[in-house]
């Protein structure tokens, strides 16, 4: 288990480029799968996860080519099914979430799919019926062994139906896409996820051939093909690393310039930031975070304590309320952090309370941070990180705080976060990888 030594109270000054989007990448990579000819993905994250998702889809026979350090050539000609069943798939496939989402493609194309219950981040249940149900409702037939752990799906012809998800299911609503582009007949999708992952997928989906209306809406209207080609693609910047600079810069009280991003793309991100009192200011491409020594949170027009609560795009996504939660610890004023999808990802604040930050947790959904305005620093800390956005949390946290911290377990950091360590101490960071 690898660590970061922090040397905490640096002022950081320079410019940050955001790596491809991890979420998005996950689902590209997937997609692949759709067809035998050669797809080229740019732009690609060098983390943990997507590797670990390129060397899976590797050793299931698709042709990988690294054009250079972000740029790759797929080309899934030949699938080795038997390789499906072996346990080297079940245990490459089990340690990653994002796994799942091969199933819709194999579906599609070889009209069956096995995969292990997935891995991924401990932070709560997130259940998989959504996406079962909705392969269910195109014809397939689920089936589930208890004693191996291992779902499948099977059908002899996948056809198109009319489907309301049980919830908006970003992994969901992608594996349904996936499967149901080569469906017979018309599908429709209603409650579907429509964040910009997701618009992403159904961009590149439409140019291997796909038939897709409603994109960026929560209706999506697709009309199936026998076969897709392949296409060129290129992944947006990561929003939530993006979000995480914004926050390392408030929190550090650092000047930074995040190159080549538009503030659209960030959605809710820079006026949750805005909530807590940080400015967020976008000057042509670039996003750029002047240095606060102080930043005071707002409150309701009736002057009640400000809520930031997570919501389904175009709402706040969750994977920022841990950063968002960071920052306000040295803000003036309190919030109400409230994490509605995932009941165990607000446990991290007992580390927070450890280096000195005044937070109430109240259940396993909502914390309540009393600011403390920047008058007494954070304290060095040994923790451990337990799970991606926690562990960025927790890094920024170390890097305002005074002394030096350790924190434990950095490969759930890595999972998500590109070379973190050497990017930020370019900056002036002291951050030792040991």
């Amino acid at each position: 288990m690898a660590s970061f030594k922090i040397k905490g109270g640096n002022k950081l000054n320079g410019e940050l480029f955001p790596q491809g989007a991890k979420n998005e990448a996950l689902q590209i990579l997937c997609a692949v799968l759709l067809t035998s000819e050669e797809v080229t993905v740019k732009n690609i994250p060098d983390i943990l996860d997507v590797n670990n998702l390129i060397n899976l889809i590797d050793s299931m026979g698709v042709k990988v080519t690294r054009l250079n350090h972000a740029d790759y050539i797929f080309k899934a000609e030949h699938i080795n099914q038997d390789y499906l069943l072996s346990k080297e798939f079940k245990d490459q496939s089990a340690r990653l979430r994002g796994s799942v989402m091969l199933l819709g493609p194999l579906l599609a194309r070889f009209k069956k799919a096995f995969i292990p219950a997935p891995g991924g981040d401990k932070i709560g249940r997130r259940r998989l019926d959504t996406h079962f149900i909705g392969f269910e409702k195109l014809g397939a037939e689920f089936k589930y062994n208890s004693l191996e752990n291992v779902y499948s799906v099977e059908a002899g012809n996948l056809k198109g139906d009319y489907m309301l998800l049980d919830e908006a299911s970003v992994t969901g609503t992608a594996n349904i896409l996936m499967a149901a582009v080569m469906a017979e007949g018309k599908t429709t999708i209603y409650n579907a996820a429509c964040e910009p992952y997701l618009q992403q997928l159904c961009k590149m989906l439409i140019s291997m051939g796909a038939k897709i209306n409603g994109v960026g809406s929560n209706l999506l209207l697709i009309d199936g093909v026998n076969e897709l080609k392949g296409c060129t693609h290129t992944i947006m910047p990561d929003m939530i690393e993006v979000g995480s600079f914004i926050g390392l810069a408030a929190m550090t009280k650092s000047e930074i310039t995040i190159k080549n991003v538009n503030m659209n793309d960030l959605g809710m991100i820079p006026k949750a930031f805005k909530n807590l009192g940080i400015k967020v200011e976008q000057i042509e491409n670039d996003i750029f975070i002047p240095a606060h020594e102080n930043y005071e949170i707002e409150t309701f027009i009736d002057g009640s304590i400000m809520t930031i609560a997570d919501a389904p795009w175009p709402g706040l996504t969750p994977d920022i309320l841990s950063v968002i939660l960071v920052c306000a610890t040295q803000a003036k004023g309190s919030v109400l952090i409230h994490q509605k999808m995932f009941e165990s990802r607000l446990f991290f604040v007992d580390k927070l309370i450890d280096m000195g930050a005044k937070i109430i947790l109240c259940d396993p959904h909502r914390a309540t941070v009393i600011g403390l305005n920047n008058e007494i620093s954070l304290r060095s800390a040994t923790m451990t990180s337990p799970d991606i956005r926690a562990g960025i949390a927790l890094l920024i946290a170390a890097l305002s705080a005074e002394g030096t911290s350790i924190i434990h377990n950095i490969e759930q950091i890595d999972r998500g976060y590109q070379n973190i360590d050497q990017r930020l101490n370019a900056l002036g960071a002291q951050i030792e990888r040991l």
